[in-house]
């Protein structure tokens, strides 16, 4: 199977004044297509960067990453823009919706960095708000909508530009069990139907239970079975 994600030595260190902070350290991974990989880790473990280094949200200090065969660490910032865009549906703990505009507005916001015409975004939109069950919520704005709910439209709107690869932050955190459970089962039909790519991080050990496989790190490093050597 061809991997979707692969890292090789891959360095993260931020600068604080004087210091140099490392976050990752000598990272090899490598994640195939239509894996549902769990992170878990103490906090300042590094599982967030290297989420946000595989979403193509910031830069490494040192090693490679390749997502879909596509080499990250030489692109430009115009140009990571662009390919995140095409490429990596974000989800985050908090929904991040305009509160001003309705679901599938909300929806519709990462095509408009694209050249399909309105009708079309809107026709993607409704596809997707279809797949996570809120096709009858579309025109609801946020604040009349429950959390379980502004996940879903969250999910819609990083699933609207038909992505490969699916980043998820901590994407129950701010949720109830029960609700928490009917998202993490809306991710696994994502990746078990549509052949999406996930790769989430959390704290929870059940969330954990609903992906593939699990990996931890601690202090920068991955220390289950499953990186590479």
């Amino acid at each position: 199977m061809t991997a979707a994600v692969v890292c090789r030595g891959l360095e993260k260190t931020y600068v604080k004044g004087r210091e140099q902070v490392p976050v990752l350290t000598g990272i090899n991974l490598e994640i195939e297509q239509g894996d549902f990989l769990a992170l878990m880790g103490p906090s300042g473990s590094g599982k967030t960067t290297l989420l946000n280094l595989i979403g193509g949200l910031d830069h490494p200090t040192g090693g490679e990453i390749e997502v879909e065969g596509q080499s990250l660490g030489g692109m430009s910032n115009k140009a990571l823009a662009r390919w995140r865009s095409e490429n990596v549906g974000f989800i985050f703990q908090f929904y991040n919706l305009l509160p001003v505009l309705n679901a599938q507005r909300n929806v519709e916001l990462p095509l408009l960095l694209t050249k399909l015409s309105r009708k079309q975004r809107q026709a993607n939109a409704e596809t997707a708000l279809e797949i996570v069950g809120l096709a009858d919520r579309a025109r609801h704005k946020p604040g009349e909508l429950s959390g379980g709910q502004q996940q879903r439209v969250a999910i819609a709107r990083a699933l609207v530009a038909d992505p490969r690869l699916m980043v998820c932050d901590e994407p129950t955190g701010d949720l109830d069990r029960d609700t928490a459970d009917e998202i993490l089962e809306l991710l696994q039909m994502l990746n078990a139907d549509h052949g999406k790519t996930i790769i989430m991080v959390t704290h929870d050990p059940r969330a954990a239970d609903h992906a593939k496989r699990t990996l931890h790190m601690d202090k920068g490093k991955l220390v289950t079975a499953g990186a590479l050597a």
